[in-house]
């Protein structure tokens, strides 16, 4: 039995969140059947609205912002971009895409944000990164993987970060290996379940695999077995050091 101070909690966060209607139908399947406690959701979309409405009916869901500036794809040895919502070098652009974001979702939701992070992690880079960090200090919220107190994983995914195949990437072994070596304190895993119809997407049917693992009932059990506390972002303590704000 571990001491408090050595407790290990989980989040499982769902990316994507309103995107389609398969993929909303996906993470709430995969939180009423499997592990996933959180989602992030994606405000410009038509789905987004059916998104807010069922996070209503599931109040254990967190549900946070995952700010969009475009996306980027791989393609004959190269990157190119798929969309562009806006330049993602002009901090007044990112700014005002995130105030606007931002108020589409309390509009949506009816509450800030629980979390807050970024499609392909735009926030890792300069000068989102700043500008995000400054607004989840605002709302007292964390921002992914920009603090020590949270760390964030995304290993459980079936691609390359060229988009190629990656076999062994979805599967409960690898979701065991990633629990057993979880050190004490917070950490939130990062996932894409959904169902591929209608998706224009590199990453499509990896998601309906990603749905049906996390939906194994032998993750409990090996939650149980390391002593590992499946929870969501509502459940974090409000203190600035777990939200990986500045002290």
């Amino acid at each position: 039995m571990r001491a408090s101070g050595e407790q290990r909690h989980l989040i499982v966060n769902a990316d994507d969140f309103g995107l389609t209607e398969g993929i909303n139908r996906g993470i709430i399947e995969a939180h009423e059947h499997g592990v996933v406690t959180s989602a992030s959701l994606m405000v410009r979309y038509p789905a987004a609205e059916a998104a807010s409405a069922l996070a209503r009916e599931h109040p254990a869901l967190s549900v946070g912002l995952h700010f969009e500036t475009g996306e980027w794809r791989y393609r004959n040895g190269e990157w190119y971009a798929a969309y562009r919502v806006i330049d993602a070098s002009d901090s007044a652009l990112i700014r005002s895409e995130l105030e606007r974001q931002l108020a589409a979702f309390e509009k949506l939701m009816g509450q800030p944000p629980t979390h807050l992070d970024s499609h392909q992690h735009v926030h890792q880079s300069e000068p989102a990164r700043s500008i995000l960090q400054e607004y989840a200090e605002r709302l007292r919220i964390p921002l992914r993987g920009c603090g020590r107190s949270i760390t964030y994983r995304g290993d459980f995914y079936g691609q390359t970060g060229e988009g190629r195949p990656l076999r062994d990437g979805i599967s409960i072994s690898v979701l065991e290996r990633m629990i057993a070596a979880l050190e004490p304190g917070w950490t939130e895993f990062g996932c894409h379940p959904g169902y591929a119809d209608k998706l224009d997407s590199v990453y499509r049917m990896e998601r309906e695999e990603e749905l049906r693992v996390l939906c194994i009932d032998e993750i409990r059990l090996v939650l149980a077995r390391y002593g590992v506390r499946l929870c969501s972002f509502k459940d974090l303590p409000s203190s600035r050091a777990t939200l990986n704000l500045p002290e």
